[in-house]
C-alpha cells in the first residue's frame, strides 16, 4: 500500500513493507528508503556554471566520451556529412590556441575488435596468447579529424576540433 506524506524533518512512525520505523529523518531521502545502506543518487549531469570559463569540448567533462560515441555513430549514417558536421560544429577552417591555421580534409573511423590477449608469463620471458570468449570481446571506435595546416598534415581529435576557432 503506498502512504502519501511529505518526507521532510519529522518523527513517524509507522509501517514500510512489513516492518516498523520510530525515526527522526535526519538527512533527506535517498535512492532505496526503505534499504540499508543508503547511497546518494548518481547525477551524470554538471550543472551549468556562469561564472566558470568552460571549453564546450572539455575532455574532462563527464559522458563527453558518450558524446563522441553519438557523433561517429550518427555520422557514420548521415546522408549528407558536410552538413552533419555543420551542425555538429566541427569546423571546416580552423585556428588552433597557437594561432596555426588549419583547413579540413577528411574524417577518419576505425573500428578495432578485441578477440585474444596476450599476458606474460611468471619471470617474464614469454607471453601467452588466449582467444576471448564472446562476452569478453570487445569493440571500440576511433575517430580523426584530418587537417592541413599549409605544410603537413595534422590529425585531431574530436575534443581537439571542438576546440578550433573559426578562421
Amino acid at each position: 500500500m503506498h502512504r502519501d506524506h511529505a518526507h521532510h524533518s519529522h518523527d513517524h512512525d509507522h509501517d514500510h513493507a512489513g516492518h516498523d520505523h520510530d525515526h527522526e529523518h535526519a538527512q533527506p531521502h535517498r535512492i532505496g528508503h526503505n534499504a540499508k545502506g543508503r547511497q546518494a543518487a548518481v547525477q551524470w549531469q554538471t550543472p551549468h556554471d556562469p561564472s566558470a570559463n568552460h571549453s564546450h569540448a572539455a575532455e574532462g567533462e563527464p559522458d563527453f566520451d558518450l558524446v563522441e560515441s553519438a557523433f561517429l555513430t550518427g555520422f557514420s549514417a548521415a546522408p549528407d556529412p558536410t552538413s552533419f558536421l555543420r551542425l555538429a560544429r566541427i569546423p571546416f577552417a580552423g585556428r588552433t590556441a597557437e594561432g596555426d591555421e588549419l583547413k579540413l580534409l577528411r574524417v577518419e573511423t576505425e573500428e578495432a575488435v578485441d578477440v585474444g590477449a596476450v599476458t606474460p608469463q611468471l619471470g617474464g620471458g614469454s607471453m601467452r596468447y588466449d582467444p576471448l570468449p564472446a562476452k569478453m570481446v570487445s569493440r571500440r571506435r576511433n575517430l580523426a579529424f584530418i587537417y592541413f595546416d599549409g605544410v603537413r598534415i595534422r590529425s585531431l581529435s574530436f575534443t581537439e576540433a571542438l576546440a578550433l576557432t573559426t578562421a
